[in-house]
């Protein structure tokens, strides 16, 4: 029998071919075949909002090539992408090779989570049918986000400028922009100061900061107002006046080029598929990070029983395993070979990925408390009794090790009663911070929380918003621009449900049951 096995990308088509061997032909549809035209709003809103559509400019050769090996093929399997975009992909290569002429009798959808022999082989020995539901979720987005697009960009065109665009979760991002600049605008500054004293006791210099006076607290940032700059109303504090967001944070990489070096992980057999949001590890994976953490840490450091987690993130999508390190070793970085920005990658996709198997770190912390005439202060200290987790990942470093070194502020020997000596009494100046501008990372996590978008469309949104001249990048934050502001305002006074976060939210959960 000859079996035709259509993919998406070069590259997967050359990995798989080596799996498979012979009769089994393989090719790239190169992505979408079909597509909306380009050129009006292709949907028939009259009519139940049927999409026309079109073979897409320069597919005309990659589809003849299709046809031509389907002819002499037993049967075509479907092996795009694991998500809806390529069950989509799927069916609209399925409708031009024939679907409908021979009722779908040759076509089978495979799927798989990881491109490695033993998953691709699993896959292709045990076949499905197309879901059409999911086909159907995937057409319904289609079609809203070209009513919204088509419908309401020429009206931004009209009214504010030519060449803008608007988009049923674009405009969302843009005016979560928007309502943190308003917030920072409307932000009073607060000054407020601290005593910090320097003391010794035992010959090891400590330090305590002024936390009561005369039993009244001091106040500190949260105590303020940030519209008026004020101590909040009703708040019983004493204010001296003697003196007064794991890629983009960590690696420096925008979502763009995250997504380009995990799709070559991903193509490369290097890690699973990773445009999902979903944190559920298979059982598979659970024993392979398990076994290197044995390996590399020692048995004391694995969690007393396997790990399992379940998504937080509204409407997440639970069908695919999470990002992880593909296959049943779990290899290093290191192993691998790596280099460069792929190795940065993978090595952050490997430290949480084993981390989740390790045992708890356990810390001790100290606090005590220093009266004097009225005035207490308070010190802090914390040792590191058990490594745990930290060995593997640390949260916002790169470097678990030199993490594990700041993990311990070490306190004198104390006791009720001692008297420790006051070598040095210092007055620290704080100002309250508005609230922080979004950043690449911390506008994904803001849309992951709301529902809005999935993990496949991030790169994408803000690549638009920054190439429509939505919003400009300075020091890594997204500073809307006054088209932001302008665009933002049209739409909330004419089209408030279209740009808000609920009602886009909601949307996608209507798609997710569209989908199941």
């Amino acid at each position: 029998m000859k079996h035709l096995v259509i993919v998406e990308s070069p590259a997967k088509a050359k990995t798989l071919k080596a799996y498979l061997g012979e009769g089994y032909q393989v090719e790239a549809s190169v992505g979408h075949v079909r597509d909306l035209p380009k050129s009006g709003l292709g949907v028939d809103v009259e009519n139940g909002f049927e999409p026309e559509y079109v073979t897409i400019q320069g597919k005309g050769p990659v589809l003849k090539k299709l046809r031509a090996a389907a002819k002499s093929a037993d049967d075509i399997l479907l092996a795009t992408d694991p998500d809806r975009e390529g069950e989509a992909i799927a069916f609209h290569i399925a409708m031009e090779l024939g679907y409908e002429k021979d009722d779908g009798a040759r076509f089978r959808r495979v799927a798989f989570n990881e491109i490695t022999r033993s998953a691709v082989q699993e896959a292709i020995a045990h076949p499905g049918d197309l879901d059409i539901s999911r086909v159907d979720a995937q057409q319904a987005r289609r079609v809203l986000d070209r009513l919204v697009g088509y419908k309401l960009s020429p009206l931004l065109w009209k009214k504010i400028k030519p060449g803008l665009s608007a988009g049923r979760v674009q405009s969302v991002a843009v005016r979560l922009l928007v309502e943190r600049e308003r917030e920072r605008r409307a932000f009073h500054t607060a000054v407020y100061w601290d005593l910090r004293a320097q003391l010794t006791e035992n010959g090891k210099e400590f330090s305590a900061v002024l936390v009561t006076l005369d039993g009244t607290s001091v106040a500190s940032g949260r105590d303020f107002d940030e519209s008026t700059g004020r101590v909040k109303a009703g708040r019983d504090v004493v204010l001296l006046d003697s003196l007064q967001q794991e890629a983009n944070r960590k690696l420096n990489l925008g979502a763009r080029e995250t997504m380009r070096i995990a799709q070559g992980l991903y193509e490369d057999g290097l890690i699973t598929y990773m445009r999902t949001d979903s944190v559920h590890l298979s059982g598979q994976a659970i024993a392979a990070a398990r076994a290197k953490v044995s390996d590399l840490y020692g048995d004391e450091y694995l969690s007393g029983s396997p790990r399992q987690y379940r998504t937080k993130t509204k409407g997440a999508q639970e069908a695919h395993e999470a990002i992880r390190p593909a296959g049943t070793k779990m290899p290093t970085a290191g192993e691998l070979g790596l280099e460069g920005r792929r190795k940065s990658l993978y090595d952050l996709i490997w430290k949480r990925t084993v981390a989740t198997q390790m045992a708890d770190a356990r810390q001790k912390h100290l606090t005590v408390l220093v009266d004097a005439d009225g005035a207490t202060f308070r010190a802090t200290g914390k040792v590191l009794e058990f490594a745990g987790f930290f060995r593997a990942y640390v949260e916002g470093s790169d470097d678990p090790e030199i993490a594990l070194e700041n993990q311990e502020v070490l306190l004198p020997p104390l006791a009720e009663g001692d008297r420790p000596e006051c070598e040095k009494l210092e007055a620290v100046s704080h100002e309250t911070k508005p609230p922080a501008r979004f950043t690449e990372a911390t506008l994904v996590k803001e849309l992951e929380a709301d529902g809005i978008g999935r993990p496949s469309t991030y790169a994408s949104i803000i690549s638009t918003i920054l190439d429509r001249g939505y919003a400009a990048r300075a020091n890594k934050q997204l500073v809307p621009t006054f088209m932001a502001f302008a665009v933002t305002a049209l739409l909330e006074e004419h089209f408030p449900d279209l740009v808000d976060t609920g009602f886009t939210a909601e949307m996608e959960s209507e798609l997710d049951s569209i989908a199941a």
